[in-house]
């Protein structure tokens, strides 16, 4: 068993893998703080480079993020419990620890000079392993804004604002056995998130923000030659 200490220590360590700038640099050299967004996140990287290098992005970060919340907690002595294998309130909180300690790596990596991105693809690995359906419904609001507005920020915002939502209803409505600290983690993650991307929501408001323009594999600034 390893301390609490050491846990989010490792959390931290897993979270500043930076996938989207290893990703883009490896594959073609490329450094994706340089150009578009100057974001080191998975959208900024299909942006930039390309569809491969985003979807190495997104696995990655969504990785970090699962690993940390999913993994991590279980050498710690507050794992699920002995006997049922149900993750006790205790579990749960210690696995939301080590999850926004690998999105605080995430956001500032000692991998990449601190210079990371906004955690959205992070956040979303933890909840995926502690409460998937919630997650997946989460995932489907994406979907849906992103569909009909075709803005990638607005989609992430409304979707970390519908998250804790989504439990709260799924528990006090349906009786779901969700915890009390899940519900006002997905709250302090919603908040982070909107905070982080401030900037996108003054260019919505400006109407300026950046739209995908295709929902077809992106090639990207490099793809079109312009980098």
């Amino acid at each position: 068993m390893l301390s609490l200490v050491v846990v989010l220590l490792l959390s931290y360590v897993v979270g500043s893998i930076p996938g989207s700038l290893w990703s883009s640099k490896l594959l073609y050299g490329i450094d994706v703080r340089e150009h578009g967004s100057g974001n080191a996140g998975a959208t900024n990287t299909f942006r930039v480079v390309g569809w491969q290098a985003g979807v190495v992005a997104t696995i990655v970060d969504m990785g970090k993020g699962a690993f940390a919340a999913g993994v991590l907690p279980l050498w710690t002595p507050f794992g699920p419990h002995p006997t049922f294998g149900m993750a006790t309130e205790s579990h749960v909180i210690v696995a939301l620890l080590c999850g926004l300690a690998a999105v605080v790596g995430h956001m500032f990596p000692i991998f990449a000079k601190f210079r990371g991105g906004k955690g959205v693809n992070t956040a979303a690995g933890i909840l995926l392993a502690l409460t998937p359906i919630s997650t997946l419904l989460t995932m489907l609001v994406f979907v849906i804004v992103l569909g009909t507005t075709r803005y990638v920020s607005l989609g992430s915002i409304l979707a970390a604002a519908a998250f804790p939502t989504i439990v709260a209803i799924r528990k006090y409505a349906f009786g779901a056995d969700l915890t009390m600290s899940l519900l006002i983690f997905g709250i302090i993650v919603a908040l982070a998130i909107i905070v982080a991307h401030q900037s996108n929501i003054r260019r919505l408001l400006a109407g300026n923000e950046n739209r995908v323009s295709s929902f077809k594999p992106a090639k990207g600034m490099r793809g079109r030659g312009e980098i």
